[in-house]
């Protein structure tokens, strides 16, 4: 039997999403200030920053939020993302499943019955 999970406001589960991103940044700080931001955002479900792993922990509800807004915070927070292909590989990856979410977010569902 599926356990039923509470999500925050905002965030549907037929449109949670989770990613995962290496972080490139050596600024706890930083990182800290923009996780805290992200976790403000309308639509995030929980974020979380792995120190050993360096990676950035996400589930957002994708109808409402898309991995370019989480970039901006880190952005904002000079956090950089690794820049090796496989985080590139699953950013493309991410922004096309995000966009799709949202696409299909907003079809009616119909049936021929």
């Amino acid at each position: 039997m599926k356990q039923h999970r509470e999500h925050r406001l905002g965030v549907t589960e037929t449109t949670l999403v989770n990613r995962h991103l290496k972080l490139d940044s050596s600024d706890l700080d930083a990182i800290e200030a923009a996780v805290s931001d992200i976790d403000e955002l309308f639509g995030i479900d929980s974020v979380s920053f792995d120190g050993k792993k360096r990676k950035l922990h996400l589930a957002y509800d994708a109808s409402r939020l898309c991995l370019d807004c989480v970039e901006e915070i880190l952005e904002k927070h000079a956090v950089e993302i690794s820049r090796d292909w496989w985080n590139r590989f699953k950013e493309e990856h991410y922004r096309f499943v995000d966009q799709n979410v949202k696409d299909n977010a907003k079809i009616e569902p119909w049936s021929c019955h």
